[in-house]
């Protein structure tokens, strides 16, 4: 490495720092906000016709943001304008003038989109939610019109989230979306107040969300404005920069279309399996992807500007990688192993209560679980796919992702029928039901409340975490082409691997131990004991990222 390679990685070196704890420090912030308007919404709507309408009307416009946001703009923009940034410091205006076109061409695109939501609301709600029927499929067909204006603020959103990252300014666009969600708490508060009928508390609602997108939109707008001076939406065609631009664009739109049936085949599986199985894959879900937030995206989204940065310098850009990667790995598997551990407690201290009971906690844990072994792989592969975009290269990201859906959904197909005739209850395995004697559905409710649950999301667990590997391993091969001398990125996984093991036996048994003890209690002294024992011996045998943790215990105990 020459010495300008390595004063350029140092200089960095903090800044990488800086950008990932400021991403996840923002994804944590609105995090909690959804969190707490989940628990505002739950006590308003419950689980009525309306709360229905608004959970299937809140998925069919998403679709639009899935598409055309933050993903994919981060694949095709944010490569290119952060390249253009380092060439603009003397002749400055090139690159706002990209990222208007760029703004003007999502902005017309948004528009077609939106309209035809909301013009074609009943025909893509009958596709999309084929299971509604009555008043609520037609309310879901209003809430979607209202909604999809909401969410075309959201797309737009989405463009400044990669003018502001590209600027290497990460907190603000990540921690916008807590607008989005104090709105609609404040709107809840109030139909609950006036004591709203369902149907107007859900429109009440759907209107907040339009509201929250437009705020959220509107709070980054100063910023960028002032990073991108002389910004104006304009088309320009002719630029080479906007048309390498678009030529991303279309394969990066394909591989998030592909991820999103992958979603949408999860939840059209699951409403053929016995009851319960459903809300257990959402909470589950809920708690999967939240380590894949704060630890993985936010370490992906602050490198890709500056990866596209570094093509140029293939050894700065091999030592960013790998650093990056352990970074990775030590967080995915230390949250990997305390869900696979001790998931049942956390599910607990969440979760449990009223009609949730210890029966739902099992089985919201071994989904949860299930998951887990896929974590690390999925977690390695969002920052292996931010190299490929840094290169260029969305096409074969978009090839990989749709393997990766079809191995899920082949796989998830093969267990979940058989699961499905597993019976668990709190204390573990109670028997199995005619296990393997058909291939398809049971008939029916087939669960005692409070007695029994089958494992059957269990399997389309099972298949997302096969095809969460299988993705990385040929991801891995990817890169390798593009950067050659990268060697194979699993190998960050193998030092915090072994320490993950010796922590998942060191909790297995402090659970045994302190079982008789309160939940609340049981899981704090669990999962405190966990993530010492494992910071401890990643420490020990060299993984740095362990001392993130142990310089704050160090400097308490020294003071």
């Amino acid at each position: 490495m020459t010495d300008t390679t390595k004063w350029r990685y140092r200089k960095t070196k903090s800044r990488r720092l800086r950008g990932s704890a400021l991403v996840a420090g923002g994804i944590g912030l609105s995090r909690t906000a959804g969190l707490l308007r989940e628990m505002v919404l739950s006590r308003v709507l419950g689980l009525s016709f309306a709360a229905d309408a608004f959970a299937a009307a809140a998925r069919i416009p998403n679709l639009l943001q899935n598409l055309l946001g933050e993903g994919v703009l981060s694949a095709s923009f944010v490569p290119v304008y952060s390249q253009l940034l380092d060439e603009d410091e003397e002749k400055d205006g090139d690159a706002s003038r990209v990222a208007g076109a760029i703004g003007a061409m999502l902005l017309v695109v948004t528009g077609l989109a939106v309209l035809l939501l909301v013009f074609a609301a009943r025909p893509i709600t009958a596709v999309l939610a084929p299971g509604l029927s009555g008043e609520t499929y037609e309310l879901a067909i209003n809430l979607t019109q209202i909604m999809a204006v909401g969410v075309g603020f959201l797309v737009m959103s989405a463009w400044c989230l990669g003018i502001l990252n590209s600027h290497r300014s990460f907190f603000l666009p990540y921690a916008a979306p807590v607008l989005w969600n104090a709105t609609q708490i404040v709107a809840l508060l109030f139909v609950w107040w006036r004591d709203w009928a369902v149907e107007d508390a859900a429109r009440g609602l759907a209107i907040a969300v339009t509201i929250g997108g437009l705020a959220q939109l509107l709070v980054q707008l100063p910023t960028v404005r002032q990073l991108a001076r002389g910004l104006r939406l304009r088309f320009d065609n002719h630029h080479g920069a906007v048309k390498e631009i678009r030529r991303r664009f279309a394969p990066a739109v394909l591989g998030r279309g592909v991820v999103q049936i992958s979603a949408y085949l999860d939840l059209i599986l699951a409403t053929f399996l016995a009851a319960g199985a459903l809300s257990a894959l959402f909470k589950a879900q809920m708690l999967f992807t939240l380590p894949v937030s704060l630890f993985a995206m936010s370490v992906a989204a602050a490198e890709l500007p500056e990866m596209s940065r570094l093509v140029g310098e293939p050894e700065a850009l091999i030592q960013r990688t790998r650093r990056s990667l352990d970074r990775i790995a030590f967080w995915m598997l230390l949250a990997a192993f305390a869900m696979i551990a001790a998931g049942d407690l956390i599910v607990g201290v969440l979760f449990q209560g009223g009609k949730f009971d210890g029966t739902d906690g099992v089985l919201v844990w071994f989904i949860l679980g299930a998951y887990a072994f896929g974590l690390p792989a999925i977690g390695t592969s969002r920052l292996l796919q931010n190299i490929c975009y840094a290169v260029g290269d969305t096409r074969g990201p978009a090839r990989i992702a749709a393997m990766r859906v079809g191995v899920a959904a082949i796989v998830g197909l093969a267990f979940m029928f058989p699961l499905d005739r597993v019976l668990v209850g709190p204390e573990g395995l109670v028997g199995f039901s005619d296990l393997f004697s058909s291939f398809g559905p049971l008939d029916g409710d087939v669960r005692s409340a409070g007695e029994t649950v089958r494992l059957g999301a269990v399997g389309l667990a099972i298949g997302s975490a096969v095809g969460g590997w299988i993705e990385v391993s040929l991801l891995a091969r990817l890169v390798g082409h593009h950067v050659p001398g990268l060697g194979d990125p699993r190998h960050s996984l193998r030092r915090p691997a072994a320490a993950a093991a010796v922590a998942f036996v060191v909790t297995a048994l402090t659970k045994l131990a302190v079982a008789p003890l309160p939940l609340l209690i049981e899981a704090g002294i669990c999962l405190g004991l966990a993530v010492a024992t494992y910071t401890f011996i990643c420490f020990r045998i060299g993984v740095r990222d362990a001392d993130l943790l142990l310089r704050p215990a160090r400097r308490i105990i020294w003071r």
